[in-house]
């Protein structure tokens, strides 16, 4: 029977006071009772909206239905037709801008909650399908990829779904690129990633860690191994910063680093391999995702405050609203408006050898006003005069944004960037080198794993194409 309500079925999570203080997932995930209930909200729109609005378009009324109909597996079955990870795309990607946004169902009420039901399909098969992986017929060719991110896993799989002895080139000990270091345990548990990445192994996907391209080997040395095409999916794991004093002092990390020493190295066990500064006040600069990561992931190592300093309004946030509302729920406090201008340091001039010499005590902060829209849109902010003032803090965690390493473009002759450093390619994810193609945030910055992923696909079509003739 159809399910005609407005709204949709809730997620079940842990309780604020509880989940800020530990590392489990947030969200609980639908039962199957609650996952048949939000999949007969449906319309089954023959137009589809929602499939225009998916970057690997999967056939998203079609696993509904089934979904609706308690078929669960075959509901994976056909979200697995267009995308290699549903358990994490079904957690981190932004589905209220995207296939969701084109829900019909939006009109009048919620959209139909298409993301938590991806979750919940894959949890599914996951735990409950039986897994029998038939390697593919090879094809004969060989393809190097270059990261195991979203971007590279997603072109690794359609790759060796197509017969392709694929191998990918990841440069830290653990495959998953941002997957693994970038984003918190208790928004996407690392369990999830390996079964993912397991699962292109038992499709014939050959990994290697420890190898960073540019370095241990070069773009060149990969097609004299025997590699016809290589896909670079390196990522954009450069952080960016202000420019502002004060960004030296001891106290200040970037997002990646501090996400990564918590994520990657386990900085929050009790002795762990890797330090980082805990408890305290934690002021963290940056409105988008990874910024909540960041100010959530203070929270449970102890922060006693956390501060998130956006230079915008509330409005103009690009994080995730359901991130901004988990923040906010667990004790994160905003300070909207707000640019950094000085980041201060304890000095001691009495005695300069005291060990706290250099360490970070604070925030010089400039009130803020919108302005006129700039090239995207967004209304720009303009300092308020004589509005300075302090703020107190431990530790400054800076999100403004990251950039492609610029090791493998300074290795490889031939690879055009842009002025922001990206790799320039086609619409196929062709470079401007014969058989090297790109995609992800290497190509676009900073963005989505949906995309990255959507744009491995492409890539893994052209190369598909180029290696057997048909383009």
């Amino acid at each position: 029977m159809a399910n005609l309500s407005q709204k949709r079925n809730e997620m079940p999570t842990q309780e604020p006071a509880v989940r800020a203080h530990n590392f489990s997932e947030v969200a609980l995930g639908y039962t199957e009772e609650m996952a048949v209930s939000e999949a007969s909200r449906c319309l089954d729109c023959k137009s589809m909206p929602c499939v225009a609005g998916c970057p690997v378009k999967i056939h998203i009324p079609a696993f509904i239905r089934k979904v609706a109909e308690r078929d669960f597996e075959g509901a994976y079955q056909i979200i697995a037709l267009a995308s290699s990870l549903p358990a994490v795309c079904g957690r981190v990607c932004p589905q209220e801008t995207q296939c969701e946004s084109k829900c019909v169902r939006g009109v009048k009420g919620e959209s139909v909650a298409i993301g938590r039901l991806e979750r919940f399909v894959a949890d599914w098969h996951n735990t409950s399908a039986q897994k029998t992986v038939q390697k593919p017929t090879p094809c004969g060719h060989r393809v190097a990829i270059v990261g195991s991110g979203p971007a590279g896993l997603a072109c690794a799989g359609d790759l060796a779904k197509a017969g392709y002895e694929v191998t990918i080139y990841e440069a830290l000990h653990r495959a998953g690129g941002v997957l693994i270091y970038g984003i918190p345990e208790f928004r996407l548990p690392k369990s999830i990633v390996a079964m993912e990445v397991e699962g292109l192994k038992a499709l014939g996907v050959t990994l290697e860690t420890n190898v960073v391209i540019g370095k241990t080997l070069t773009i060149e040395e990969l097609f004299e191994m025997g590699f016809e095409a290589v896909f670079i999916g390196s990522g954009a794991g450069l952080p960016n910063f202000m420019g502002i004093p004060g960004e030296s002092l001891k106290g200040v990390y970037s997002a990646n680093e501090y996400l990564t020493r918590s994520n990657l190295m386990k900085a929050y066990l009790p002795s762990p391999v890797t330090p980082i500064m805990k408890g305290g006040k934690v002021a963290v600069v940056g409105g988008g995702n990874v910024a909540m990561d960041a100010a959530r992931t203070a929270l449970r190592l102890g922060a006693e405050k956390v501060t998130v300093v956006y230079r915008r309004s509330a409005e103009e946030l690009p994080a995730r609203r359901e991130e901004v509302c988990h923040a906010v729920e667990e004790g994160v406090e905003f300070a909207f408006l707000t640019c950094p201008v000085e980041i201060l340091g304890y000095q001691n001039p009495e005695n300069p050898k005291d060990p706290q010499n250099g360490f970070v005590r604070g925030m010089k902060l400039m009130k803020m006003t919108l302005g006129e829209p700039d090239e995207r849109g967004r209304r720009r902010p303009v300092p308020v005069p004589e509005s300075e003032y302090e703020m107190e803090a431990d530790t400054v965690i800076m999100s403004v944004g990251t950039s492609p390493n610029p090791l493998i473009v300074s290795t490889t002759e031939g690879l055009d960037v842009n002025a922001h450093g990206c790799i320039v390619t086609n619409e196929e994810g062709l470079t401007s080198r014969r058989g090297v193609y790109a995609g992800g945030d290497a190509v676009t910055g900073a963005a989505t794993v949906i995309s990255a992923m959507g744009a491995g696909k492409t890539a893994a079509r052209a190369i598909d194409e180029y290696l057997s003739g048909k383009h």
